[in-house]
């Protein structure tokens, strides 16, 4: 499932003022060159909030407000802006803080943790792990089998969950989840979900 943080509408409405390629086709070229940029900005908006959120942030608290003051006004820019940002610096930028708020948050689960980061978990049977504290930042777990779980503190950013089986495990406190990760997966009833997720609607209503 793909999320676009709000960046489509960024764009249209506030980027390009109100104006629609389909009515004005000569900044549609523009705006697509345009569009992945501010989702990409919009991505990392979403990221430092919930960093700024976590009791781990600590001393980083400053960098992090920082980041995302910064973050935000690049979100604002013109279209030329956006076409002379060298975004890649940023995102690397970004991604050295929320990787040390990862690691200070995770650095509180005292067994042995995975590392995982950017793994080939693809169809893997990962059925009753315990992933508390595991880096899953980037891994592929497309189809994985991941029922009951325990990715308590795990960090999830950017992982890949379509088609995992996510029914009985425990997300609670999960690093860096995004909605749109559990609503390309499956999961059930018995999934635990921190209060601010909403249990997509084809998840069955039952354990598996």
């Amino acid at each position: 499932m793909y999320d676009c943080f709000g960046a489509g509408q960024q764009v249209s409405q506030v980027t390009f003022g109100g104006q629609s390629w389909r009515h004005a086709p000569h900044t549609a070229r523009l705006m697509f060159e345009v569009f992945p940029i501010v989702r990409d900005l919009h991505e990392l908006s979403w990221y430092l909030t919930e960093a700024l959120t976590l009791q781990a942030a600590g001393r980083l608290h400053d960098d992090l407000s920082l980041a995302l003051q910064e973050t935000d006004r690049l979100a604002q820019g013109s279209p030329q802006n956006f076409l002379e940002l060298d975004a890649d610096e940023h995102r690397r930028d970004v991604n050295v803080l929320l990787l040390q708020t990862s690691e200070n948050a995770r650095s509180g689960v005292q067994h042995t943790k995975t590392d995982y980061r950017g793994a080939d978990l693809i169809g893997a049977k990962l059925e009753g792990a315990d992933l508390r504290g595991a880096s899953l930042r980037g891994a592929y777990l497309i189809g994985a089998d991941l029922r009951r779980a325990d990715l308590r503190l795990a960090d999830v950013i950017g992982a890949d969950l379509r088609g995992a089986d996510l029914g009985g495990a425990n997300l609670t406190g999960s690093l860096f989840l995004i909605q749109s990760q559990l609503d390309s997966a499956k999961g059930n009833g018995d999934t635990r979900l921190s209060p601010s997720f909403v249990r997509p609607a084809h998840w069955a209503s039952s354990g598996t």
